[in-house]
């Protein structure tokens, strides 16, 4: 154990890393905006990829294009311990956002390297495709496919705005791999990321040591009225989509804010149709966001969704259609795990919390399939899914350290 906390990683090399990667997408406020499957996604994995083989690494790349780097251990045949997070980003993204966890994966192997240290498990660094879920929904579809809850044949079929399928673009950037999702044999994970939240630096605590997940519930819903024309048309008479909608809205937020604190609801995405000034709308496509840690009370906020839904439909001569597109039960991570973590964390002296994540990860499915936690470090303000994202050097290390031990942990050393 002591010569597990005896190694440290090269924490220039790995901030030097990630500001390389942000190069690829770059925006003018900072960030990155990197869709997934898009030809700067490509550019991403493929830097990816040309790093790990320095590193020497196995490449693997599954059929829904995850990408999996091995470190080989004594024993070939053990399951491994993998780690890592994903590259894709929202339109509006941060430069630490997964891109974090998986580069800090990629300096655990190449610090393993510097010193000649053998594990007795294979180590894998594993880049999850569409993390996000912003271009295709639903987000960390590729993890859920690895661990069983989405088919592989509907996650392909999954299209974006532009009716460009996952399956079609992984062809098209050279990502359609070969391997079966989900034969790898994994003995533990863990996900180093930013909190994309305020509560470590808030308290002024350097490692966040994630017991589990919130529990979550996306729908997509339609709304249907008429569209008419916006002089001729009495108030009394329109059946107005966005109307509608914007009652919805503010029943969105009541929900949350009646579940509070722990509850958080949002309505993310609106289209409104057809989106003329002079045209009353006819109809309105938005999304909504739930996410509650006691999964009895997501269910209860779902309940009053639908019922008050059909009140605001009623109410406004509409007709509705809504589909539940994502639900995550809340997640409890493995005692095993989080107990590695913990203990790398109190054996560097860094001030540490244990935390639940408001956000999914990946993490979040494979913890159904291995046993998995997760780290947190501090990001500035909180702010995450955002161009200013942004966190400190010395937590980037900090957090890698943290991640080198768990993963010592568990992977053994020789």
């Amino acid at each position: 154990m002591d010569r597990q906390h005896n190694l440290s990683i090269d924490g220039n090399r790995l901030w030097n890393s990630i500001m390389d990667l942000a190069k690829i997408g770059a925006t003018e406020k900072g960030g990155n905006c990197r869709l997934a499957l898009t030809d700067l996604d490509k550019e991403a994995r493929d830097l990816f990829i040309h790093w790990c083989k320095k590193a020497n690494c196995k490449i693997s790349i599954d059929k829904m294009g995850n990408i999996f780097a091995r470190r080989p251990g004594k024993n070939p045949e053990a399951a491994a311990v993998m780690t890592g997070s994903h590259l894709d980003t929202q339109p509006t993204g941060g430069r630490f956002d997964g891109v974090y966890g998986v580069l800090a994966g990629l300096e655990i192997i190449r610090t393993l390297n510097d010193l000649g240290t053998q594990t007795e498990r294979p180590i894998d660094v594993v880049v999850w495709t569409n993390e996000e879920g912003s271009r295709f929904a639903p987000a960390m579809i590729s993890s859920a496919v690895f661990s069983g809850s989405i088919k592989l044949e509907d996650a392909l079929a999954q299209t974006d705005q532009e009716g460009l399928s996952i399956g079609s673009e992984l062809e098209r950037i050279g990502y359609a791999g070969k391997d079966e999702v989900g034969s790898r044999k994994i003995h533990s994970y863990f996900e180093a990321h930013i909190e994309q939240g305020p509560i470590l630096e808030a308290e002024n605590k350097t490692i966040g040591i994630v017991t589990g997940a919130q529990g979550q519930r996306w729908y997509e819903i339609n709304l249907t009225g008429v569209e008419s024309h916006a002089g001729p048309t009495p108030m009394d008479r329109r059946k107005d989509a966005l109307l509608g909608a914007a009652r919805l809205i503010e029943l969105v937020n009541r929900i949350g804010l009646e579940n509070s604190p722990h509850a958080c609801t949002t309505v993310g995405m609106i289209n409104s149709y057809p989106n003329s000034r002079n045209v009353i709308p006819g109809q309105v496509f938005l999304t909504v966001d739930f996410r509650h840690p006691d999964d009895a009370i997501l269910a209860q906020m779902n309940t009053e969704l639908l019922n008050h839904l059909e009140e605001i439909a009623a109410k406004t001569g509409l007709k509705y259609e809504i589909n539940q597109i994502l639900y995550l039960p809340p997640i409890v991570f493995n005692e095993n795990c989080i107990s590695a973590v913990r203990q790398s964390s109190k054996s560097q002296g860094y001030t540490s919390r244990e935390i639940i994540s408001g956000a999914g990860h990946d993490a979040c499915n494979i913890a159904s399939v291995a046993n998995s936690s997760m780290i947190f470090i501090p990001c500035i303000d909180g702010i995450s899914h955002n161009e200013v994202e942004d966190a400190k050097p010395e937590w980037i290390t900090a957090g890698g350290q943290v991640l080198l031990g768990a993963i010592l942990e568990m992977a053994g050393v020789c």
